[in-house]
């Protein structure tokens, strides 16, 4: 199983594709370099396989290459932060 995390601007959302399919997605509200995170959805069939965690994971090591900040509105964001602590310091207040 493959996956790739890819943000698309357009719909304002990070999706991770598994194995080429459109498995989940994470939205947000752009604030300039801040992204506020507002839902994450994993596709039913794609749930308890650690989809959720790999989309997170390589979407907040997006938000750092970029030098961006988040505010986790997002229950399962916030979550996985506060079981991530390495992922603390890109967590900002709203703008």
């Amino acid at each position: 199983m493959s996956f790739l995390v890819e943000d698309n601007p357009a719909r304002h959302r990070f999706e991770i594709l598994v194995d080429d399919a459109l498995a989940g997605f994470t939205a947000y509200l752009p604030r300039g370099e801040v992204l506020i995170f507002t839902h994450t959805e994993v596709d039913a069939k794609f749930q308890n396989m650690g989809v959720g965690a790999a989309l997170i994971r390589a979407t907040l090591d997006q938000v750092r290459e970029r030098g961006g900040r988040v505010v986790p509105r997002c229950p399962f964001m916030a979550a996985f932060i506060e079981r991530h602590p390495e992922y603390a310091d890109l967590v900002t207040p709203a703008p």
